[in-house]
């Protein structure tokens, strides 16, 4: 049973004891460091069952816990806030529970609970991955680490929008202008390829619009006429009709851009149970829509065109089938989304990472999908994110300036490595494990950069600021790693051993400490809840700041007794497997030396 629980349930009993009144909650909050304690309880919410003065009803409520509560030593009051002062055999005695759990902090899934299926990436096959999608790519993979270290059984899948106009233009580029290169002739990483042919598309497109400009087309026909346009059409339908030609070329620049994809996921450290692809979804969902029609979820206007009426939920009416019968985006989503259930049946519950500016899409989905009777649709959550911005402005695609995901991937182990060797703190590594090293600190300060900010939040990416070794940053927290397991190689003593939590001496440096180690589990429960791997960065900087305040002010290695010593090595242990643990969660390494 945890502290608050504990106290919670004697605080319940002692307002049952003193005022014969039920109190039906408890409110708790960490003490203030200017004060003496170690959890405080929050008198005010109490005067709405009590009557009187909050500082003599929190003294009395002190009293009996002082009287009650083998944990409790003592209390101090500061207007309404009761201040609890808790012994530290306890803190002993839990260390001891779980200093030698490697997985501190996680649970267990319960094989009788529902899955979770986490959608994340989804590109297009027209370019290749750039920051937005690493933003998308790190959250999504963190948040299904955390609802898997949470308890849930998680699926991680994708959808990959690999059919449409933006895919033709690509191909009609590289058919009019390739003159037959491949990824093997030119070098270049297959999306690469794709996605200068997607930039080369929009560069021909500009000059021909302005050449018909020039001869007189008013702007907007210009921009239906222009050749390269009605080509990419074309071949559209060519594609829709299953001409042979058409799709065997679709076929093979897909797949240069699937190989290339798959490099950028393994040096970014991501990956799926199950791809999608939108070429096979798309028609889902048409005969959902048909069922609809019958039950009244959907209606038919004059023109046969399909929609939901969505009025009554404060939202407005959305089109799920066209009139001519084709689909929409709407009607492949929810065709997709129950197809995924019919796939994975034990799922009960999905997690969508997508941009904020698709809010209004997932809230229709979810309803939509809600009106047509699937228990699950109460489980749906779209994991918004904002935008990521870098100092130079916008990324657009098609104009080619886009920040490429490989690029910034090579430039953060590039500007890692200039650092540490200004720093001068890799002596005797070889060039093999420098790069190495470099590409862990790099990456580490990619991803915590990027999955320390609340994910509704937008990002002003700066990456030379993200690669600093002091501060809220990956680096710092790998280096406090490091620095930890620098102490235990030293280490001569038997860290296995027990301790008596009747003799060990806690210092208020070591009681803050266990007290931080305390929380990572409800963090890990609350990150999960809150779909926010923010909340485990946070927690693990605010961990390693406490170690390193504790490691400043207290000798480890050179403490004045052998019980001080080993407690001290085992509590280093300790920090150094959350920081591990919480950092795999982010998708991080953490390396043994920096």
């Amino acid at each position: 049973m945890g502290l608050q629980d504990i106290l919670s349930k004697h605080v319940v009993q002692a307002v049952k004891v003193i005022y014969n009144k039920e109190l039906p909650t408890v409110e708790f909050q960490a003490t203030r460091k200017e004060f003496a304690g170690d959890i405080t309880v929050v008198i005010f919410p109490m005067l709405r069952v009590i009557k009187g003065n909050p500082v003599q009803i929190g003294a009395q409520i002190g009293q009996y816990l002082v009287e009650h509560v083998a944990e409790v030593e003592g209390y101090n009051v500061i207007k309404g806030f009761l201040n609890v002062e808790i012994k530290a055999a306890y803190f002993i005695q839990f260390f001891n529970s779980i200093k030698a759990d490697a997985t501190y902090g996680f649970t267990s899934p319960d094989p009788k609970d529902k899955a979770i299926m986490v959608e994340y990436s989804s590109p297009n096959t027209n370019k290749p991955l750039h920051l937005g999608h690493i933003r998308n790519n790190l959250l999504g993979y963190s948040v299904s680490e955390i609802l898997k270290a949470s308890g849930k059984k998680v699926y991680k899948t994708q959808i990959i929008n690999d059919r449409g106009i933006h895919i033709c233009k690509s191909m009609i580029a590289w058919k009019q202008f390739g003159q037959g290169e491949t990824p093997e002739s030119t070098g270049l990483k297959g999306d690469k390829l794709v996605g200068n042919y997607y930039v080369k598309f929009d560069q021909e497109y500009k000059q021909e619009i302005k050449q018909m400009i020039g001869d007189g087309y008013p702007e907007e026909e210009a921009k239906k006429q222009a050749p390269i346009f009605k080509a990419a059409q074309d071949m559209l339908l060519k594609w829709e009709a299953g001409d042979p030609e058409t799709v065997a070329l679709w076929e093979k620049m897909n797949q240069w851009v699937y190989d290339g994809f798959d490099v950028t996921y393994k040096n970014l450290g991501v990956d799926f149970d199950k791809l999608y692809y939108e070429s096979e979804t798309y028609l889902l969902g048409k005969e959902f829509v048909s069922e609809g029609l019958k039950t009244g979820v959907f209606f038919k206007k004059e023109d046969g065109s399909v929609w939901c009426d969505l009025t009554d939920e404060g939202l407005d009416e959305k089109l799920v089938l066209r009139s001519d019968g084709t689909a929409v985006y709407m009607t492949q989503d929810i065709g997709t989304a129950i197809q995924r259930v019919k796939d994975y049946p034990d799922v009960g519950g999905m997690v969508y990472t997508v941009g904020n500016e698709q809010e209004y899409h997932f809230k229709v989905l979810f309803l939509i999908i809600k009106k047509l009777g699937f228990e699950w649709a109460e489980n749906l959550y779209h994991l918004s994110y904002g935008m990521v911005d870098l100092p130079s402005g916008k990324m657009k695609s098609r104009e080619g300036t886009v920040v490429d995901a490989d690029d910034l991937i090579d430039e953060m182990a590039a500007t890692a490595g200039e650092i540490s060797e200004e720093l001068g703190k890799l002596d005797g590594y070889t060039e093999t494990e420098k790069q190495d090293l470099y590409k862990v600190i790099g990456l580490g300060a990619l991803k915590y950069y990027i999955l320390k900010v609340d994910p509704k939040k937008r990002i002003l990416f700066d990456p030379k600021e993200s690669i600093d070794f002091q501060g809220n940053t990956g680096p710092f927290i790998q280096y406090t790693y490091a620095r930890i397991q620098s102490i235990l190689r030293k280490a001569d003593i038997d860290v296995a051993m027990e301790l008596d939590p009747e003799n060990v001496f806690l210092s208020d440096k070591e009681k803050a400490l266990i007290k931080q180690i305390q929380l990572f589990e409800d963090v890990v429960q609350q990150a999960a809840t809150n779909h926010s791997p923010a909340l485990i960065a946070n927690y693990t900087y605010d961990l390693v700041k406490e170690f390193n305040s504790f490691y400043q002010n207290m000798s480890i290695l050179g403490a004045d007794t052998n019980t001080e010593k080993v407690f001290r090595v085992q509590l280093s242990q300790t920090v150094a497997n959350i920081i591990k643990n919480a950092f795999s969660l982010l998708g991080i390494d953490v390396p043994k030396r920096m």
